[in-house]
């Protein structure tokens, strides 16, 4: 399970009556082709983590022929062979991390974030 998360509990939030609910979940295998081919479009864009270094994330799939698991990033794909596991981290029925467990019983945890939104630059001059 991703590490720190809490499981299906809220979060206290600035006001009393509003909370944010996390929930981190277990996938069994059957459902990973299509939970990730239905989150790859709305996970473009998004900045992902891998290997201490945050990418632009293109998509997420599980090819079930080859049982693998592929991270596609700007300029890397990120492939798990054989996972074993995955468990997912949402808030509000969006994806902020997910954690698979490999063949070797490693964890690889993926940590997703929007990006930076910048301030377009001035026109006028100084």
């Amino acid at each position: 399970m991703v590490a720190g998360a809490m499981v299906a509990d809220s979060i206290p939030a600035a006001e009393p009556e509003a909370e944010m609910i996390m929930v981190v979940r277990k996938l069994e295998k059957p459902e990973w082709h299509p939970y990730f081919e239905s989150i790859s479009k709305a996970v473009i864009g998004k900045r992902a983590e891998i290997e201490a270094e945050w990418l632009s994330l293109i998509g997420v799939v599980y090819d079930p022929k080859d049982d693998r698991l592929e991270i596609a990033l700007d300029g890397l794909d990120h492939l798990i062979p054989h996972p074993q596991q995955v468990y997912i981290d949402e808030k509000e029925g969006q994806l902020n991390s997910l954690e698979v467990i490999d063949r070797d019983g490693v964890a690889q945890i993926v940590q997703l974030r929007d990006p930076l939104m910048l301030p377009a630059p001035s026109t006028t001059g100084r």
